[in-house]
């Protein structure tokens, strides 16, 4: 395991663009910046097993200071990542839960390994919750894709970026993609801009999309899901 150095996200030598053509995005700005965090919002197109269970690399500081991560996501899954992770996130099964995940043969040594058990202990401790995103309008007849993420840290410092679909913080599936940064000291309109969009959403208050939570919508049939959908495994 890396061992990280605690420090504010002030003290990270951040810089205004990432891009995979010239940085190494997740290594040189994602996990210094989670790292050094206490709350990391975000919104994704989609969500997947694989994609939460590699949160949990670089979270070491944020459970210790029992801080939370919020998620805001399309309602597009998978058919075996939807049943798995709403086991994961439904109250009622966490007890009865013991990490076997019934995962498709790509990730499926992934079930026993210490990231889904630490997972499933920050999901258990309330530090990570999901909402889902479903258009309601004729402006929007796609589905939600909006790729923004907030870092706070002890010291109410804010990293905030945007420009980037890359979640997993995964080697194997690196994309292409470059994230325009914003801090609070530097650009502290631009960053406040950031954190009412996503409290919007977080509360139900934007146009042309309606929030659910995640288990509520799938209760309710609301998620689109298919055994063929490719989503980033």
């Amino acid at each position: 395991m890396i061992d990280f150095i605690i420090m504010g996200l002030r003290d990270l030598q951040l810089k205004q663009e990432y891009r995979s053509d010239r940085d190494d995005v997740v290594a040189e700005f994602f996990i210094p910046c989670l790292s050094n965090s206490i709350q990391y919002d975000r919104t994704i197109e989609f969500v997947s097993v694989k994609s939460l269970s590699t949160l949990t690399f670089g979270l070491e500081n944020i459970q210790d200071h029992h801080a939370k991560i919020r998620l805001v996501t399309g309602h597009r899954f998978s058919t075996t990542d939807l049943n798995s992770i709403i086991k994961l996130f439904d109250k009622p099964n966490h007890r009865k839960f013991n990490g076997k995940i019934n995962l498709d043969n790509k990730i499926g040594n992934m079930i026993r390994d210490n990231k889904i058990m630490q997972l499933k202990k920050i999901i258990e401790e309330f530090k990570v919750e999901i909402k889902v995103a479903i258009p309601n309008s004729e402006y929007v007849d796609g589905v939600f894709e909006e790729r923004m993420g907030i870092f706070r840290d002890t010291n109410d410092d804010i990293v905030a970026f945007s420009g980037t679909s890359n979640v997993t913080f995964d080697a194997e599936n690196r994309n292409f993609e470059s994230v325009d940064v914003f801090t609070s000291w530097d650009d502290k309109t631009r960053v406040e801009n950031k954190i009412n969009n996503f409290e919007n959403l977080w509360t139900n208050r934007t146009n042309y999309v309606e929030i659910y939570d995640l288990v509520y919508a799938e209760r309710k049939n609301l998620l689109k899901y298919t055994t063929e959908w490719a989503v980033y495994k």
